[in-house]
C-alpha cells in the first residue's frame, strides 16, 4: 500500500487474507445511473440499483412523498439521508422514528416501512439476501458466477442492546487525515465524506489493494477517475489492462479484491464520494476512534 505519510491510513495493521492466493482476477464494475433509465418509478420517486458479490445499492431521486418498504428482510440494512432538504419517518413493528436530513440510519431486520419527505437523494444499502432488489441491479448479469478472491459474507455480532432503528448524524466531525467518517452495523460499512472542492492533489494518491473483500465507491457530487491496476501473475492470460474510468454523477465503481486502485478527483467544482464495505472492514474497525458508532456494534 502506498499512502502520503501524513494519511492516518499508513499506519493500518496489515491483516492476514481469508482467501488462498490469487491465480485470476475479477473484473471492475462501473454502473452509471446518470446514463440509463431508472429501474423504478413510483410516484415521486426515480431508482437505480448496482449491486457486488455481496450488496445491492438502490439510489433514488425523490421530489415529494415515497414510501419504501421491506416485509420480511433477513438483516440488517442501512438508509442514508445525504440531503438537508429530505425527511423521513421510519416504521417497524415496534417503533417509530423521525429522520431529519443528513442522517445515516441503521434498520433492524424484518418489516419496516420508510415514508420520504422533501427533495433529495435516498440511498438503501442492502446485503445480497435481499434478492427481490439484486434482480433489479444493472449489473446483475455480471454475477451469475460468484466473483473471486472474495471471502464469504458473514455478520459481525448482534448490537449490544439489540436489535433497533439507529440515527446517527452525518454532519458530526471526520478524521484529520483522511477526512473520514466511518459508521458500521452487523452487516455494512460506509465511510460517508463530505464534498471537497476542486481536484485532488496528484502527489497525494493512495494507490492500495484489499486481499479479499469489494470497495463500492458511490460518487454523489463531481468526477472521478478510478485507477484500477491487477496484478501480474505467471499466467499471462490472467493478466488484465490497467483501467482510468472517469465516472461522474451519479455512479457506483465496485472495485474487486486485490486490485490496486486509487480514486482522483478531477472536477473543478464539489466532488463527493462514499465507500462503502461489505462485511464490515476489520483494519478500519481496529482503530481507537475511526468508527463513530463503534459502541453500539462490538468487533468479532
Amino acid at each position: 500500500m502506498a499512502y502520503d505519510p501524513s494519511d492516518a491510513r499508513s499506519t493500518l495493521p496489515v491483516l492476514e487474507s481469508r482467501v488462498p492466493p490469487a491465480t485470476s482476477f475479477s473484473p471492475a464494475e462501473y454502473v452509471r445511473f446518470s446514463t440509463e433509465p431508472p429501474k423504478v418509478i413510483e410516484g415521486h420517486r426515480r431508482s437505480w440499483y448496482a449491486r457486488g458479490q455481496h450488496f445491492v445499492l438502490e439510489y433514488s431521486d425523490v421530489d415529494g412523498e415515497a414510501l419504501l418498504e421491506r416485509a420480511e428482510q433477513p438483516d440488517e440494512y442501512m438508509l442514508m439521508l445525504p440531503d438537508a432538504a429530505t425527511t423521513a419517518e421510519l416504521r417497524t413493528p415496534t417503533e417509530t422514528v423521525h429522520v431529519q436530513g443528513r442522517s445515516l440510519v441503521v434498520v433492524p431486520p424484518g418489516e419496516s416501512s420508510i415514508s420520504v419527505n422533501g427533495t433529495g437523494r435516498v440511498i438503501r444499502l442492502l446485503t445480497s439476501k435481499a434478492e427481490d432488489l439484486i434482480a433489479l441491479a444493472s449489473n446483475a448479469d455480471s454475477y451469475r458466477e460468484d466473483h473471486e478472491n472474495l471471502a464469504p459474507l458473514e455478520a459481525w455480532p448482534d448490537p449490544v442492546d439489540g436489535f433497533r432503528v439507529r440515527v446517527y448524524d452525518l454532519t458530526l466531525p471526520t478524521l484529520d487525515s483522511p477526512k473520514f467518517r466511518l459508521y458500521r452495523c452487523t452487516t455494512l460499512m460506509v465511510n460517508f465524506f463530505d464534498p471537497a472542492e476542486g481536484p485532488r492533489d496528484t502527489t497525494k494518491l493512495s494507490p492500495h489493494s484489499h486481499d479479499d473483500f469489494e470497495q463500492c465507491s458511490l460518487v454523489l457530487a463531481g468526477e472521478f477517475v478510478h485507477h484500477i491496476r491487477w496484478p501480474w501473475t505467471t499466467d499471462l492470460a490472467a493478466w488484465r489492462e490497467d483501467e482510468h474510468e472517469l465516472c461522474g454523477t451519479p455512479s457506483v465503481t465496485v472495485i474487486p479484491a486485490q486490485a490496486v486502485h486509487t480514486s482522483q478527483a478531477v472536477d473543478a467544482g464539489q466532488n463527493q464520494l462514499i465507500d462503502i464495505f461489505v462485511p464490515p472492514r476489520f483494519d478500519f474497525s481496529s482503530k481507537e476512534g475511526w468508527v463513530l458508532n463503534a459502541d453500539d456494534y462490538p468487533m468479532p
